[in-house]
């Protein structure tokens, strides 16, 4: 009797071992990997439309131009702590009758965990693991955000939501999308037109496997009121908005 006892309990725990073997084997077969949705290699690339926000005449009026970028990965680096790299630039044209200028260079740097996107001397982290919906990093914290006068990128939690869901961008329909919001703050009064003081920031970027970025959604502003009592205030220098909306890819 105590012998079959002893079987049973061995018979259990065996069932309990290989139970859970399989499933962390599931968990690690379903793991999501930021490479899949940030692939890396010399020759590729991605056209999108760009819808630029801007305010002229003293941040009184505001104006949305459009282009055309293309992001090319065009070679491999290192960057300044060693770690390879690799060289992305971005060609710009008013439209598709035009022909790409050069516009400006970027850094893009794959890790274990993570995808880093340098920028104007500004080092993102875009990606990190694990890729699953509600997991939130600091992706700003490599900035001296108050240092360039960029106090409102401080502090942004990045959050994954909806990953591996398919998605419509433009023209394109696709099977494995995620969406990193970064950034969603409203203070103040953003009516239209304004008549308070507001600031409103919004950044949101979505990624598609086995392509890259997809779409981003960007807008700072800050808006002043009269200080005369007038019915026209301004927005401050520095906001601005860019929308990228994928058109092409190889």
């Amino acid at each position: 009797m105590i012998m079959r006892k002893q079987f049973l309990l061995f018979t259990l725990l065996i069932t309990i071992i290989i139970l859970s073997a399989c499933k962390k084997s599931t968990e690690v077969l379903d793991a999501v990997t930021v490479s899949e949705y940030y692939p890396l290699q010399v020759g590729k690339y991605i056209t999108y439309n760009l819808d630029s926000t801007v305010f002229t005449n003293f941040g009184t009026v505001k104006e949305i131009h459009n282009y055309q970028v293309k992001h090319v990965v065009d070679g491999e680096m290192t960057d300044n702590l060693g770690r390879p790299a690799y060289r992305i630039i971005r060609y710009i044209r008013k439209t598709a009758l035009n022909p790409w200028t050069p516009d400006n260079t970027f850094m893009a740097v794959k890790t274990e965990f993570t995808m880093e996107f340098i920028e104007n001397n500004m080092r993102f982290i875009k990606l990190k693991g694990p890729v699953k919906d509600g997991y939130t990093w600091k992706g700003n914290s490599y900035i001296d955000v108050f240092g360039l006068g960029l106090g409102y990128l401080d502090d942004w939690d990045y959050t994954y939501d909806s990953v591996d869901v398919s998605a419509t961008v433009g023209a394109f329909t696709l099977d494995s999308t995620l969406k990193v919001t970064q950034r969603d703050e409203i203070i103040g009064d953003v009516s239209s037109p304004p008549q308070y003081y507001s600031e409103h920031n919004v950044s949101i970027e979505k990624y598609a496997r086995n392509i890259g970025l997809v779409y981003k959604e960007f807008l700072h502003t800050e808006y002043q009121p009269s200080t005369t009592g007038g019915p026209v205030g301004k927005y401050s220098d520095g906001s601005y908005g860019i929308t990228l909306t994928m058109i092409d890819h190889n």
